[in-house]
């Protein structure tokens, strides 16, 4: 029984290679298109893979898109209303997509005058404590004193509007009052912003506290939390759950964005990728009809001697696979690579290879290769004697 098994194995394999040897040009045909339609697959989805990694890395440039405000109102710069600032040590400092970055805000108004001029002004002051301003708040310096430390830098930070009215440049002094209270600071960077924080000046945390006479109070913290929009959704989950005094919300201009960019994105690859494997089957579908049309002889033989219908499908079904199998491996390898100089040009930066995608680019080559053979359910109903005759 086992020699009998050997022996049909052997047949088997046998038989398959001279199917394969049977109509070189036609297999090369059912190979191109397989190949093709895997090597195209292979880069729409790997660049939808890589824009939604990439979506959440480029968003990171548009700021914050988290907000902790105290829960009785909404923070303005007249709202008495604020934050215990042990608050921020509370605040998760991780997500499932990497490190939070976290920066607490106390809004003040202050009058400002620069030591030059006695004529004062109204200016919103933002005592800032945390990571970089930048990571919450992008901005662009245009004037950047490198000559003073770090410390006076973020002491003394003012946003271009605020530099406009006061005639302010690098190094000169601005002197910042509430009500007998009073500070005096150079000017170490002019930022803009292109935003509110234009018309803004940004001093060291417990600067602002002691200025307007308000220790170990804040009034917001923003966060910019990496990863997707559901990454950030489960970590506002936690948060409320780890803070429940505070209102904790998204900023929706940057968290809503960023869903719906990648959601178009993925619609438009998606639906791309079905038609391109609608096609490729038809293509196959298109060669297997002929297949089927010219090998009535041999199916009528292989019934003749007692082989199965069942074993003969199952003999051009693993064809079929077989097909599929080579064109994957070999167009979803030229797909990955072309996804790299695809992504340079539509979005300007290189997609990156994810491997995850050849896997399965080339079952989905198989599977439409194998749906491609459908045609050939009508040997099924060849006769031997039909065939012999030539009737069939």
């Amino acid at each position: 029984m086992a020699d009998l098994r050997t022996s049909n194995r052997a047949m088997f394999w046998r038989i398959l290679r001279r199917l394969f040897s049977a109509n070189p040009g036609r297999l090369f045909v059912m190979l191109l298109a397989l190949g093709a339609g895997a090597a195209v697959t292979a880069a729409l989805l790997n660049l939808q893979v890589d824009a939604k990694h990439r979506l959440s890395t480029e968003f990171r440039a548009f700021g914050a898109n988290v907000i902790i405000a105290p829960r009785e109102a909404a923070p303005s710069f007249t709202d008495s209303t604020t934050l215990n600032q042990s608050i921020a040590q509370r605040v998760l400092k991780d997500s499932e997509a990497g490190k939070v970055a976290m920066t607490s805000f106390l809004y003040v108004i202050a009058d400002g005058a620069t030591q030059s001029e006695a004529k004062t002004s109204r200016l919103v002051v933002a005592g800032i404590d945390g990571d970089a301003l930048s990571s919450v708040v992008p901005y662009r310096a245009i004037s950047h004193a490198a000559t003073l430390p770090s410390t006076v830098l973020l002491r003394s930070a003012v946003g271009s509007s605020v530099a406009a009215r006061l005639h302010t440049q690098i190094h000169s002094g601005l002197v910042l009052r509430i009500h007998d209270r009073a500070i005096e600071c150079p000017v170490g960077d002019i930022l803009e912003f292109g935003g509110p924080e234009d018309n803004q000046v940004f001093l060291r945390l417990e600067t602002v506290q002691r200025l307007s006479g308000s220790p170990e109070r804040i009034s917001m913290i923003l966060l910019r939390v990496p990863g997707t929009p559901e990454v950030v959704d489960r970590y506002l989950a936690s948060l409320r759950r780890a803070i429940p005094e505070v209102d904790v919300r998204p900023i929706r201009q940057i968290t809503e964005g960023e869903a719906k960019i990648y959601d178009r994105i993925s619609g438009l690859l998606t639906a791309t990728v079905a038609i391109v494997l609608v096609l490729t089957g038809l293509c196959v579908m298109a060669a297997m009809t002929n297949v089927a049309m010219e090998r009535k002889m041999d199916v009528g033989l292989m019934k003749a001697i007692g082989g199965s219908m069942r074993r003969v499908l199952r003999l051009f079904l693993a064809e079929a696979a077989l097909l599929g199998l080579a064109g994957g491996m070999i167009g979803a390898a030229i797909g990955i690579f072309l996804s790299i100089g695809l992504g340079k040009a539509v979005f300007g930066v290189a997609a990156r290879p994810r491997l995850i995608v050849y896997p399965v680019a080339v079952v989905l080559t198989i599977l439409v290769a194998i749906i491609s053979a459908y045609p050939l359910r009508r040997l099924a109903s060849i006769r031997p004697a039909s065939v012999f005759r030539g009737e069939a």
